[in-house]
This record gives structure tokens, C-alpha cells and sequence, in this order.
């Protein structure tokens, strides 16, 4: 998601419960690895129905839709060999309902593990418009990347203490409920917590913003902790020149991504050098890594060059996005600027279906079904 940046601010996972798992207190490198070598090479996408324009209208009542899931989380396992998805929540829906959100969650999990995926859900999101509302939302921007998606919680909310109690309420009631639940992967605490907006949103940011959330994510991972989840918490890193540990660059919501979450995760949308460098980085952490956003085929980040490197060094992967739909991110990141109204981009941007369920590229899927059932030790050069 995002990636709008200027060259300036561009240097600015389930399981049942672990039996020797830290009670309350972050994962050590040996639980990490344990956990992860109990999974499948993890691989998938960030998912968002096609229908829905965002996070709110995927899961508010009216308009959350199974019957759509059931069908494009099939499209997942069968064509691509996919056994994750990424998916974010929203925490005005625990405001509005909790009780009935945490039905559709759970009816969601239900139809992934009927096509063997476990996904990641992420709690929080600093990207795009700042002020979301409940309701109806409205329809994509012509052209545009990515039109109507909305970050959690709201900027107003963000920057007002007194809301830390729903923030507290939200981690804790949605964590607490699935903790012990074999469906869930693993929680994606707060999506890029550090980016300005990204798209029209770059100047709306209200001040003290980003010290709120160097405030507030140490406290929500502390609460995530207190359920005790049998699942890894994580926020991935995704901006800056160095990640490795102790660069003189990292930021304080840097240094807690990477010092409090229980697997490391990042985002990368280089070239294949760029990612293989920033692998070399995140591995002096001694935890497993997880790229949960790439594929950006007009940067270079290409299914066919980054998929069989990650696969090589195990480097779970969960590519940006999957259907072409609503959110509309087969269009670049430049589209905010240039809309494409009058002619298709040249090549897609993101995503890996069209709405009827063919591929973008066939060859794409015949990749992602081959890397991932072959065994790591047998990863062909490609």
C-alpha cells in the first residue's frame, strides 16, 4: 500500500499455543523459529474482497459478503497454492458492534480454513484518508490507486488520549478472542505506523501525530500481549536506508517494530538487489522473516525475479494485492498525480486476478503453485 513517497521521505503467523511460549513477554529467537518451522512456506496476499473499497466495507454487516470470500479465497488455494492472506480490520467496527464484528471475523476465518489459509490480521493502519466513517462508503476515483481506503484509527481519534481506553478495549477484545484460535497466523499490529498518508492525504497529518504513535504502539503491544495470544505479533518496517540493529537511522517506532515484534516483518517494492539486501539487514535479528507487502512491476519487484528468491532464502511472502476490484491498485502509485482514465497502464501495477478469476499471467501462477510446493532444498534456479 502507499507508495506515493518523494525521494526525501524515502530516507525517512496458527498454531495451538506454544507449549514453552514467554507467558506475556515477546517470543525469543528460539519460540520464533519453533513456530515457524512448524509452518508451510508461507505465501499469499493482502486481501481485500473485490467488492469493497476498504477495510470498513469489507467487514461492516451490510455489506460483508462470504459468498465472495468463499469464492476468491478458492481462486487463493487452487490457482496460486496460497495458505495465507493478509487482512485488515478496522477498530470503529469493535466501536460500532463488537460482538457482531467479531461474528464476521470469525465467519471470515471460517470459509479461509475451509480452503486451508490462515491469515495475518492487522489491527491498525496509518495509510490514506485519515478521517473514515462508518456507513456507506464511497465509490473509487476513476484511475486511481487505491481511492477509498481508510487509516485506523481516525486522525482525531489518533491524537486525543482519552480515546486510548477504545484502543486498549479494541486490541485486547479482538486478540483476546481469537488468542488460542488455530485459524489465525498471526497479528499485524499497526500497518506502516510512520507513513504520512500517502496519495492527496500527505498534508493532513495533525500535529503530534507521529509522537502518539511512538507513544501508543509499545502499549499496544503490551496489550496484545496481556491475552497471551499462542500467535506471533509483529509491524513491519517498510521506510529508511538501514533496518539493520542498531543503525543510527532507526526511528523509535522503528526500534519498537523490530525490538518488540515476535517475527520480523517488512515491505519491499525494490528491485531483486534491494530486496536481497534488505533480507541481509533483517536476518541480523536472528527471527523469521516475512515480507508482508511486494509485487510492484513498474518498480521492478516482479513475481517472477522476487517469488523465487524468497522462496530460496524462506522469506514468507504476501504480495500486494489479489483481485483486481474496487481498491483498484493494478494502477501505479502515480495515478493520485495521473489518473488512468483515458488508457489502461501499461502493465499492472499490483494484484494477480481479474474480477472473473483468470490470471493476470498465467505464468505468474504456474510460479507461485510450483515455489510453493517445492521443498526449500529443491528451489529451482530461475
Amino acid at each position: 500500500m502507499r507508495k506515493w513517497l518523494t525521494p526525501l521521505l524515502a530516507t525517512m503467523l496458527a498454531v495451538a499455543p506454544l507449549a514453552q511460549a514467554s507467558d506475556g513477554a515477546r517470543w525469543t529467537p528460539t519460540e520464533a523459529d519453533a513456530w515457524y518451522a512448524k509452518q508451510e512456506w508461507l505465501v499469499g496476499a493482502n486481501y481485500t474482497t473485490s467488492n469493497a473499497i476498504n477495510q470498513l466495507e469489507m467487514f461492516q454487516a451490510e455489506t460483508f459478503d462470504p459468498a465472495a470470500i468463499d469464492r476468491e479465497l478458492g481462486w487463493a488455494k487452487q490457482q496460486f497454492g496460497m495458505n495465507t492472506m493478509r487482512v485488515y480490520l478496522h477498530d470503529l467496527l469493535w466501536q460500532q458492534d463488537p460482538q457482531g464484528f467479531l461474528k464476521r471475523v470469525d465467519t471470515f476465518l471460517s470459509i479461509a480454513e475451509k480452503h486451508g489459509i490462515k491469515p495475518m490480521l492487522v489491527l491498525f493502519d496509518s495509510c490514506w484518508d485519515p478521517d473514515p466513517a462508518l456507513g456507506a462508503q464511497r465509490r473509487p476515483i476513476p484511475g486511481v490507486h487505491n481511492s477509498g481506503w481508510v487509516q485506523s484509527p481516525s486522525r482525531h481519534m489518533l491524537v486525543d488520549r482519552a480515546n486510548d481506553a477504545h484502543f486498549q478495549a479494541y486490541v485486547e477484545g479482538v486478540i483476546g478472542h481469537f488468542a488460542n484460535d488455530k485459524r489465525v497466523l498471526a497479528w499485524d499490529l499497526w500497518n506502516e505506523p510512520d507513513n504520512p498518508g500517502g496519495g492527496n492525504y500527505m498534508d493532513k497529518q495533525l500535529k503530534g501525530e507521529q509522537e502518539r504513535i511512538a507513544e501508543l504502539l509499545p502499549k499496544i503491544f503490551d496489550w496484545a500481549r496481556s491475552k497471551k495470544p499462542a500467535q506471533p505479533l509483529t509491524s513491519g518496517v517498510w521506510i529508511g536506508d538501514d533496518w539493520s540493529p542498531g543503525a543510527a537511522s532507526l526511528t523509535s517506532i522503528q526500534r519498537t517494530q523490530l525490538e518488540q515484534s515476535d517475527v520480523i516483518t517488512f515491505h519491499n517494492y525494490e528491485q531483486p538487489e534491494a530486496f536481497v539486501s534488505r533480507i541481509a539487514q533483517l536476518r541480523k535479528y536472528g527471527r523469521p522473516l516475512i515480507c508482508t507487502e511486494w509485487l510492484a512491476r513498474g518498480n521492478g519487484s516482479n513475481v517472477d525475479t522476487i517469488l523465487p528468491i524468497a522462496r530460496r532464502e524462506n522469506i514468507g511472502m504476501i504480495n500486494w494485492g489479489f483481485v483486481d476490484g474496487a481498491i483498484q491498485t493494478r494502477f501505479p502509485w502515480d495515478s493520485w498525480q495521473r489518473p488512468y482514465t483515458m488508457e489502461p497502464p501499461t502493465m499492472w501495477f499490483h494484484d494477480l486476478l481479474n474480477a472473473d478469476g483468470t490470471p493476470y499471467r498465467a505464468r505468474e501462477a504456474e510460479l507461485f503453485r510450483q515455489l510453493a510446493k517445492t521443498p526449500r532444498k529443491n528451489v529451482p534456479a530461475f
